[in-house]
């Protein structure tokens, strides 16, 4: 589990094409790579990921094909960042909300606008996902938990800060840009069983 708050940026050192696997080595700063074991779970552009192998701080993770389908990951390149954070540990404060890292879907960038003290985002919105995607709910856009400021028919947006812009990827985002969602359980949840009690009352 995860909890949003990225952590840092890792670097994509090399990547290996295999068939329906995609092998990548991401440098990370040295402080996220300490004590870091095999097999243990990292979150990278919000999808979690077992770690395979480690050398210094390069951590090695393996992607199969149904990831590659879901997620951004299959277009990365040597010299992307990508958004990291370690796992949750039992006591750890929870800054953002509960992630799974089980990516929902990937999105499309359609607008990005600067200003002074924060940056809005445009997403676009697919729609089988309009009824999850609420003004002020919780949303995991890379790996960040941000809050959705605003809904219109085919899209929505978030507005960051500065210090989110800095630590994560997203103070490079271009339209057309590719992001990983993932929508809050609980707010699935919810939808499927308000869902699911009408249409036995119908």
């Amino acid at each position: 589990m995860f909890t949003g708050i990225v952590q840092g940026k890792g670097q994509i050192q090399s990547i290996h094409e295999g068939h329906e696997l995609r092998s990548l080595v991401i440098q990370l700063p040295s402080a996220l790579a300490q004590a870091v074991t095999i097999g243990a779970s990292v979150a990278v552009n919000g999808t979690c990921l077992t770690v395979t192998e480690q050398q210094d701080n390069a951590l090695y993770f393996d992607v199969i094909g149904q990831t590659l389908a879901l997620t951004n990951l299959s277009q990365l390149q040597t010299g992307d960042e990508v958004n990291i954070e370690r796992s949750l540990k039992m006591g750890d404060e929870l800054g953002g909300h509960i992630i799974s890292g089980h990516v929902t879907t990937r999105i499309s960038i359609t607008e990005v606008t600067q200003e002074q003290d924060n940056t809005s985002i445009w997403f676009a919105l697919p729609e089988v996902h309009r009824k999850h995607v609420l003004p002020q709910g919780f949303i995991g856009l890379n790996g960040c938990s941000l809050t959705v400021a605003k809904v219109e028919h085919d899209r929505f947006c978030v507005c960051l800060i500065p210090e989110t812009l800095r630590m994560t990827t997203f103070g490079q985002s271009r339209t057309g840009d590719l992001v990983n969602m993932e929508i809050d359980h609980q707010t699935q949840t919810i939808v499927a069983t308000v869902e699911r009690i009408l249409a036995q009352q119908q």
